[in-house]
């Protein structure tokens, strides 16, 4: 059936090929080469513990100690080691692999399910509509597999004993699309339970034939111009651009952009991992955050029918956000004056790939002032004095991951006055179910989006939530570090005093993790921020950085302990975590999410309630929004972004920005 091979055409036409050699690592974070890649895999097999047959869901950069790296100077020995997920017919494995020495340090069983092989979406697509259960429920709606673009998806867990044993995943199908929309037209109510260890399909569902949608629903400019009549009027280009060229200097994996400086590379499950942040005050470089990235995506959807209620996916722990990144396009994803730079990762087999254009780093200016002051009294019958000010400009780290219908750009913003924004822009198509009705008007409208919006005749979206948890592993200053809550409380009037209300600042230091989580609620203002109580700045202040939410803070009325999908993603029930450094803990949904039971996340590991006061502490990120869809959401939504920013509290000795030129 040739459409069975679509997902493996269109994954490596996105631009996952096979390319010439990068240049070889040259810091312990730095990320795997090609040829570290393949050096991994060759040691497996000479240990005679891989061979022809093996599948690799993950090949990693196994970070040394963070006292190795802090101490490597460039010159010294380079520390480098792989961790590698394999899969053969014995069962599934970790090994520790060390490059340095040539040698497989471990293997052994793997704990838990491993991540997705794009293997496993194809084999789950064949078995599904292989199946004569299946082909029958098809031949109800007209259609037959030749007709049919299928999207298997992670089925999550829900402590079910048919559950026990099995790698599950559950395969609903779409009419494949003559134009560019493959979700437009859902095959409704037919769904195939695939156990990929069996290779056999275990369920076939049924709930009854809904219509198929008519409408196409293409979003590329020749398909809007159809269904519309006419575009809007080419309008003069507002482009960014850098004639003088880039401020931004890339040398031996280190960036470095105005007080900036930071290393870069892509992970499979996290995406992009910033690591080495620093800041330069005056001629010092000093640390801010030893690692930045993200560390788990959660979607649950809101729908409890039958073919819904498990659509609770852990997009960066089930899948990967590293190895969906997709090439970025200049003047759309990224302006034209962008540096553009590869990803390398690998096929199921363990070949190293390369990720066109997976990152870009480029400067803007959106017409914004670092600050200004328009001073009154300057002001003469005879001179006008203009305002005085500096222009800001940004550097952006951008990738984009497309994890099934989603698009997701994660940006690290950097401004000139020691700001890091942390941005998620959520794009591309809504997820969809069939529907009877056509409108609003039709009978049974109320009942049939009780869950969801009618978004197109016969297309309902359901409603849904997006979760976004980011690992925070601030240096400021060295490693000894301690989360403060600042709140904002009523002061105490004097007797007598006509000020009868106003507020007074009080901080409290977060000594274990039970008491170092947090929700940010407005009736209860805060600051939320991390200092170095063992450092002082010239007026006698502790540096630090506060954390401040933006747009990002949403919570769910969700049961942490009694619903599996929310005790296994119970790090959404606080914005803010903070745990001891531990190299073993860094992913909030668990070192192996496909399945996962919720024994091994962020929530579980506070409950050790480890101390946390003036320690090397680790701070956890979860924003997030609700999605109630919309007809503007269709056939393609609109960008839309959430994010938090890091900002300097008494890090510097005055304002950073100070110092920026006016432009000539």
């Amino acid at each position: 059936m040739p459409h069975i091979h679509r997902f493996a055409a269109a994954w490596m036409a996105a631009g996952l090929l096979a390319s010439t050699a990068l240049p070889a690592a040259g810091h312990p974070l730095d990320a795997l080469t090609e040829a570290e890649i393949t050096e991994a895999v060759a040691l497996l097999t000479a240990a005679g513990r891989t061979g022809e047959g093996t599948l690799y869901p993950y090949i990693s950069l196994k970070e040394p100690e963070k006292s190795v790296v802090l101490g490597w100077n460039e010159g010294d020995p380079e520390p480098r080691a792989v961790e590698v997920h394999f899969k053969t017919s014995d069962g599934a494995f970790v090994a520790e692999v060390d490059l340095a020495g040539d040698r497989v340090v471990s293997v052994d069983p793997a704990p838990g399910e491993t991540m997705i092989l794009v293997a496993e979406f194809m084999t789950a697509m064949e078995l599904a509509t292989s199946n004569p259960q299946f082909i029958e429920g098809l031949a109800k709606r007209g259609l037959t597999p030749e007709q049919l673009f299928c999207l298997p998806l992670t089925a999550g867990r829900f402590g079910l004993p048919e559950e026990e044993g099995r790698r599950l995943m559950k395969v609903p199908c779409y009419v494949l699309p003559e134009g560019s929309n493959f979700y437009a037209k859902p095959v409704e109510g037919l769904y195939a339970v695939v156990d990929l260890n069996a290779g056999s399909v275990v369920e076939v569902f049924d709930t009854g034939v809904r219509p198929v949608p008519e409408d196409g629903w293409g979003y590329t400019e020749a398909e809007v111009e159809a269904r519309t009549g006419a575009l809007r009027p080419r309008g003069n280009p507002v482009t960014l651009s850098q004639p003088g060229g880039s401020n931004v200097t890339i040398e031996n994996g280190l960036i470095s952009w105005d007080i900036w400086r930071f290393r870069a590379r892509v992970d499979k499950r996290p995406g992009v991992v910033l690591s080495n942040i620093e800041a330069r005050d005056g001629e010092r470089w000093r640390s801010v955050l030893y690692q930045a990235h993200l560390s788990e995506v959660f979607v649950p959807y809101m729908d409890p029918d039958e073919g819904w209620y498990w659509r609770t996916y852990m997009d960066s722990g089930e899948y990967g956000f590293g190895i969906f990144l997709t090439p970025l396009r200049a003047g759309v994803d990224c302006p034209a004056h962008a540096t553009f730079l590869p990803a390398v990762v690998h096929t199921d087999q363990g070949t190293p790939l390369s990720i066109p254009d997976a990152i870009c780093i480029f400067e803007r200016n959106i017409g914004d002032p670092a600050w200004r002051h328009f001073e009154i009294f300057a002001q003469s019958e005879t001179e006008q004095v203009p305002a005085e000010g500096r222009p800001a400009t940004q550097l952006v780290v951008r990738s984009a991951s497309e994890v099934g219908n989603y698009d997701y750009l994660v940006d690290y913003v950097f401004h000139q006055d020691g700001r890091l924004d942390v941005m998620v822009g959520s794009t591309g198509l809504d997820a969809v179910k069939g529907a009877v009705i056509k409108s609003m008007r039709d009978e049974g409208a109320a009942e049939e989006t009780r869950h969801g919006t009618l978004i197109a005749p016969n297309l309902i979206a359901p409603n849904h939530d997006h979760y976004f948890n980011f690992r925070l592993d601030f240096d400021i200053d060295g490693q000894a570090n301690s989360f403060m809550r600042t709140g904002l409380v009523p002061g105490k009037a004097e007797d007598g005093a006509p000020r009868r209300s106003f507020w007074v600042t009080e901080t409290k230091m977060a000594m274990s993790e039970l008491g170092g989580r947090y929700k940010v609620n407005p009736d209860t203002p805060a600051m939320y921020h991390v200092m170095n109580m063992g450092a002082e700045g010239p007026l006698g202040h502790h540096p630090g950085y506060m954390i401040v939410p933006g747009n990002s803070v949403a919570y769910s009325p969700f049961d942490y302990s009694g619903d599996m999908p929310m005790k296994r993603n119970a790090y959404v029930e606080y914005t803010l975590w903070n745990t001891p450094y531990s190299a073993s803990e860094r992913y909030a949904g668990g070192r192996f999410a496909f399945q996962s039971d919720g024994s091994d996340t962020l929530a579980a590991w506070t409950q050790q309630d480890r101390p946390i006061g003036n320690t090397d502490i680790v701070t956890w990120y979860t924003m997030g929004f609700h999605h109630v869809p919309h007809t503007e959401d269709w056939p393609v939504m609109s960008t839309m972004w959430k994010g938090f920013t890091l900002r300097p509290f008494n890090f510097f000795p005055y304002n950073p920005a100070l110092t920026i030129r006016l432009p000539e």
